[in-house]
């Protein structure tokens, strides 16, 4: 899934597609820190636990971009922009160092890529087992969890995939998105 910036339906200035992608990416965050992930499904309310939620939730919004192609690849690019710069700005907030902040971002960016080619394919044949294999490599790094909780976030990616693939792609040049339920 390699992002790289092109034109935009020319409706859509440098500046909306900056904004409607901050705004996109604050739901996306917001989706991604319900209470259920934590409080029901067990992922860890760790920084490693949020992020891999926020990157779960921008890859579904990205995959959903990736269909379309051409008309969202600058929004997409400009999502994947504004989490990165969200992530230096969290990593500079956190007190750590300038020299530093490189490097994990990245390895921020190698653990998306890494988590993107995971779950791409599992997503996309609608493969729950696979998928669920996925996020138990990648969200809980293969430590016990409840059973049936993998599963249920399968299930959950796979019924969001499907609720964003049936918004319109205006929605998102607008900066909204619906989620749909977490549970």
């Amino acid at each position: 899934m390699a992002l790289v910036p092109t034109p935009v339906n020319r409706k859509f200035s440098k500046k909306s597609t900056k904004s409607n992608a901050e705004a996109l990416y604050t739901r996306i965050v917001r989706q991604s820190r319900n209470p259920v992930f934590f409080e029901e499904y067990g992922v860890a309310d760790t920084i490693d636990g949020r992020f891999d939620m926020i990157v779960l939730h921008v890859f579904l919004v990205l995959r959903r971009f990736k269909i379309e192609g051409k008309p969202a690849e600058t929004l997409g690019q400009s999502v994947f922009d504004t989490m990165f710069m969200n992530m230096d700005s969290s990593l500079r907030e956190m007190g750590v160092g300038d020299l530093s902040v490189g490097k994990r971002i990245k390895k921020m960016a190698a653990a998306f890529y890494g988590r993107v080619d995971a779950y791409e394919q599992p997503l996309i044949d609608g493969d729950r087992v696979a998928l669920s294999a996925a996020v138990a490599r990648n969200l809980f790094r293969g430590e016990a969890v409840k059973e049936g909780v993998t599963e249920a976030i399968s299930d959950y990616m796979l019924a969001t995939w499907s609720h964003l693939s049936d918004q319109p792609l205006e929605r998102f040049h607008l900066g909204l998105v619906d989620f749909g339920d977490a549970v």
